[in-house]
């Protein structure tokens, strides 16, 4: 069955067209030249190249499209003067159709079979195609986040941007990283930043730190406990006091000059101090004790120096790459810092205490753990450095690791989908398969009933049907006869050539008519199978009076519309239609609304389960389906005036239209000569506006309406206006505001 049809950019069809249907009776209404002949020769010849933007869905191997149009009429009666004959199964030899039944019948438990592997398989794809699509949007995912914001790594998408499609086939052709990426996104947003963004520069290298004074740390004078001349008088008592720093100390406070009398002591307060004690106790602090102090002096000098001159920590911290080692860095600079400073400490107390040992700590080691950080931030200096120079090489690298990230999240959605598809795979083929083996399996049948009907078939039967249809439609001046094997020829009483030429329009419409029904019914070669027939039926009465328009809708009723059966639900027992068909699915066009009206089915709930209606409708964007509700079916009169209310139909559409409802309610309601009232009324005899409006309407037919465009004077305002004035000087305002309405 077909479900759709899609025309496109062939005749009146623009752009693409579709209708859809689920139905097996589809009734389409339009107007002449709004592209009926176009549907149905499309199905008629669908390979025609003209037809390459067109499709159709639902039809397969097991599918005839037998079409009645025109050009069917042309091929069949006018091009051949024999008609090819239609053969029917003879019920003589009942062996041959006993085969033939079973084997019929057999196809159709196979048909059923093989619709419902295709509907498997059609699901099937469908649930692939959705985990598809849906596998798809989340990758997509990738373009949203990163060609929207800062925008930083949209290089990264060149050539992938463009298509769902194509992002989702290039992320799942990656391999997956072994282990994941050891940089971030951010990481790498960053190093772009640092080659391209707006401050991007190269960097200038950290100095290393030096200490030019650590030898001193090693000196064996702070181990050394100095003291004074042992030889002196009092080093006795020093000595076995332990105090000569005390004492050392304290010599500052006695008098520079001799004196006469014994001075007070600094220290007790009582006058012992004589010029005798003082030249004692500064010799017991000898040449050799202040040389020793001079020199412990100098290193604190030099320390403290070496100390001063250690650069500040900031002068790192201004450095874009300090940030990454600050932590490391901070430990060990303090470290430094504070082992210098200790050790500077140690100095000065030796200068107080001489006599007590000092150890000072080295401070080689603590130095080189600060200079091998700042070997760390040289390298990675220089390796931004390199990068500003190389950028196309780091933006490659960047764009690698990019798709190394996006290839570790997206793993879930990726695997998941072909895990997914993988098994689908294996049902799809599965299910193909045995579609074939069904498909083979049919054609064994086909087989047999082709072999089985070489027995069995005849012409005649349909000879005596489109004669018997001729008589009961009233006609009995010409007929059908056999003409030599398996040909049929039209006959008018002795007169048997060329003889559909001489029949009426209305003759060869009813003729050719009958004969397509048979052609339906029957085959047209001798061996053919029988498939699943779809028929499209265009405008059987387009030459036909009223007479035999009824008789033409009852034929099409009885032949191809179903036959309604009562049955009882298996399963609820409840009473069902069911609806028994000829034929896979039926297609009639018509511009007649009569026509139409009359193969509508006009119970609501039966027309709703059998019937589908459309409207094909054209205007300047091009011809196009519609719905079309039963309410919805005018007569001819009204439908003119829908055409007359639409301004983006052609021109002259509208204006045959126009003319078509003037000539139908003047002629016939008010049976006024249309000329004689055109001259004689104002404004149409001295209106300018209106003037071209007077020109068309009184043409002697409406059948010239194509000449609207030799005049490029058509303005749908003044004919619309031009239109409501011939109504209301005639006195039909009213009317007309109720049909325009």
């Amino acid at each position: 069955m077909i479900t759709k049809i899609d025309l496109n950019k062939v005749a009146s069809y623009k752009s693409q067209a579709t209708l859809e249907t689920d139905k097996a009776l589809n009734l389409i209404y339009g107007l002449n030249g709004t592209g009926k002949s176009t549907l149905s020769n499309y199905l008629l010849k669908r390979d025609n190249e003209k037809y390459k933007d067109c499709s159709v869905v639902g039809l397969d191997e097991n599918h005839e499209i037998l079409v009645y149009n025109q050009t069917f009429v042309q091929e069949n009666f006018f091009e051949s003067e024999n008609l090819k004959g239609i053969f029917t199964l003879s019920k003589e030899n009942k062996e041959a159709i006993t085969k033939i039944s079973n084997a019929q019948k057999e196809i159709e438990k196979l048909d059923g079979e093989k619709i419902k592997k295709t509907e498997e398989l059609e699901t099937e794809k469908t649930s692939i195609s959705k985990k598809l699509e849906n596998a798809k949007n989340t990758i997509w995912k990738i373009k949203t986040d990163f060609s929207g914001g800062d925008r930083v790594l949209e290089f990264c998408l060149e050539g992938h941007k463009g298509s769902k499609d194509n992002l989702f086939n290039h992320i799942q052709g990656l391999t997956k990283p072994n282990d994941k990426p050891a940089k971030s996104i951010d990481d790498l947003k960053n190093e772009v930043q640092e080659i391209m963004g707006d401050n991007a520069q190269k960097y200038v290298y950290v100095p290393k730190i030096t200490f030019s004074s650590s030898s001193i740390e090693t000196e064996k004078i702070f181990a050394k406990q100095i003291v004074g001349n042992e030889n002196s008088s009092v080093s006795e008592l020093i000595t076995k006091l332990g105090n000569s720093d005390w004492v050392k100390s304290g010599l500052k406070y006695l008098p520079e000059e001799p004196f006469d009398e014994n001075e007070d002591c600094p220290f007790c307060q009582e006058k012992t101090i004589s010029n005798e004690l003082i030249e004692n106790i500064k010799g017991y602090f000898d040449a050799s004790y202040e040389a020793d102090i001079n020199s412990i002096k100098t290193f604190l000098e030099e320390y403290s120096q070496a100390i001063q001159q250690i650069p500040n920590k900031t002068i790192f911290e201004a450095n874009p790459k300090f940030e990454t080692f600050k932590q490391d860095f901070e430990i060990k600079f303090n470290a430094f810092n504070q082992l210098v400073k200790s050790n500077k400490k140690k100095i000065e107390e030796k200068t107080k205490k001489p006599s007590v040992s000092q150890t000072l700590k080295d401070s080689t080691k603590s130095l080189e753990d600060i200079n091998e950080i700042i070997s760390k931030i040289n390298a990675s200096i220089k390796e931004h450095n390199d990068k500003i120079d190389k950028k196309a090489t780091v933006k490659a690298e960047i764009k690698k690791t990019f798709w190394q990230i996006m290839r570790w999240d997206y793993d879930q959605t990726i695997s998941s989908y072909l895990s997914d598809n993988s098994t689908s795979k294996t049902k799809i083929d599965s299910l193909n398969t045995a579609s074939k083996d069904i498909g083979e399996t049919i054609l064994e049948q086909r087989s047999i009933i082709s072999e089985q009907q070489k027995q069995t078939v005849n012409i005649e039967k349909a000879i005596a049907n489109i004669n018997d249809g001729l008589i009961d439609l009233g006609i009995n001046n010409f007929k059908i006869e056999n003409h030599e094997e398996n040909l049929y020829k039209i006959v008018r009483g002795d007169n048997r050539e060329k003889v559909f030429l001489s029949l009426s329009e209305g003759e060869k419409m009813i003729i050719s008519f009958l004969y397509f029904i048979e052609m339906c019914r029957g085959k047209q070669d001798a061996t053919e199978t029988g498939k699943k027939k779809i028929i499209v039926i265009d405008d059987p009465i387009s030459s036909l009076s009223h007479i035999y328009v009824f008789n033409i809708g009852r034929l099409i009723k009885n032949e191809f519309f179903g036959k309604k059966e009562i049955k009882k639900d298996e399963e609820t027992g409840d009473k069902i239609n069911v609806w028994k068909y000829k034929y896979e699915q039926v297609f009639i066009l018509t511009h007649s609304l009569y026509f139409f009206y009359e193969i509508t089915e006009t119970k609501h709930d039966e027309r709703k389960e059998t019937q589908k209606l459309f409207r094909l409708i054209k205007n300047n964007n091009g011809s196009n389906f519609q719905i079309m509700k039963y309410e919805e079916i005018q007569n001819d009169y009204q439908a003119y005036w829908s055409f007359i209310k639409d301004e983006n139909q052609p021109p002259a559409l509208i204006a045959n239209c126009m003319r078509n409802v003037i000539e139908y309610f003047f002629n016939f309601v008010e049976k006024k000569d249309l000329n004689n009232f055109f001259f004689n009324q104002e404004p149409f005899k001295s209106s300018i506006r209106f003037q071209a409006f007077n020109r068309y309407i009184n043409r002697e037919s409406h059948s010239l309406g194509q000449n609207i465009f030799d005049f490029k004077e058509f303005n749908y305002n003044d004919f619309k206006d031009g239109f409501a004035e011939l109504f209301k000087v005639a006195g039909y305002k009213e009317h007309y505001k109720k049909m325009i309405k």
